[in-house]
């Protein structure tokens, strides 16, 4: 198991350099000036130009890059330029808001996503089947951003019920997290009929209703069990993405996480700011597969002989 975690963790290294390269030749390439950006207009050359020099932008990229990376490994992702303060201490104070909104967006997924796949499977064919995979293919087909517009208009303008934005109490999450999760939800309940119907196809469930077991039983403790383990894969790499920063659910219920940020960082082209969350998002999504592939060892014993 630690050979295999260890051999997982240096194959990260390159995808991490890789990630890194190319968002840092990314932000240098495409057009406009950070500096000019920053002081606005009415500025004199000279000064733009001590700035530049200040900022160490004047330098080959080759040199900036190396720069970069070692300051990283040191853990200074450098100085955001609009905000004026160390990149790391802006992710950090916006991670929990992120953390908060990924775990119950994930609940949401998993609470509706499961069971629905479940009964989907059992009354396969049937209206329920249908109606919860219809469901589910809405979820997964509709951009998040419609989804979050029409929940707001109904549940929030219209209904009243909950608010349309803001942070500040945990029915401000209710909408993002619905939102967020309503997809992960449909993406799981399809997974997990389709999972289900192939197992209980299998021999041993034959057995097992042969010895007098009741169909609960069979599904519960037989079948369920061995259809899960893609589900938890899809689930682990799931909650990966969701941690690495709902985007576009942050900017639209103005929610001050990780992907907010990175919006905020790109429409100021603040390059070192995009560069850290860049970074950190890549890390938690290698951190999720790592953490999928552990669960795999864990549930099925056949994983770790192979290994």
């Amino acid at each position: 198991m630690l050979k295999n975690i260890g051999k997982r963790i240096l194959v990260s290294i390159p995808v991490l350099f890789g990630v890194v390269f190319i968002i840092f030749v990314m932000l240098r390439v495409v057009p406009g000036d950070p500096v000019a950006n920053m002081m606005k207009e009415h500025v004199k050359p000279d000064v733009m130009e001590r700035m530049r020099e200040e900022m160490g932008l004047n330098q080959p990229l080759v040199v900036q890059f190396f720069r970069y990376i070692g300051n990283a490994l040191h853990g200074d992702f450098g100085t955001s330029y609009k905000l004026g303060r160390p990149v790391g201490d802006l992710i950090l104070n916006a991670f929990p808001k992120t953390i908060k909104l990924a775990c119950c967006a994930a609940l949401v997924a998993w609470l509706i996503g499961i069971p629905a796949g479940i009964v989907s499977a059992i009354r396969q064919n049937t209206i329920l089947d249908r109606l919860f995979m219809g469901t589910a293919l809405l979820g997964v087909s509709m951009p998040v951003f419609w989804a979050a517009l029409v929940f707001q208009y109904f549940f929030a303008y219209k209904l009243k019920w909950l608010p349309v934005s803001g942070y500040e109490t945990w029915a401000h999450m209710v909408l993002p997290s619905i939102v967020l999760g309503w997809s992960s939800a449909g993406t799981i309940a399809r997974l997990t009929r389709s999972n289900l119907l192939e197992v209980m196809q299998e021999d041993f469930i034959r057995t097992a209703r042969a010895k007098g077991l009741r169909e609960t039983g069979v599904i519960l403790f037989h079948a369920l069990k061995n259809s899960m383990l893609p589900v938890i894969t899809v689930m682990a790499i799931q909650v990966a993405s969701l941690l690495s920063g709902a985007v576009i659910t942050e900017s639209i219920f103005c929610i001050p996480g990780i992907g907010r940020l990175a919006v905020d960082a790109i429409s100021d082209r603040d390059m070192p700011l995009l560069q850290g969350t860049v970074l950190f998002t890549t890390v938690l999504i290698i951190i999720g597969n790592l953490a999928a592939d552990i669960l795999y060892s864990f549930i099925d014993p056949r994983i770790r002989t192979e290994e």
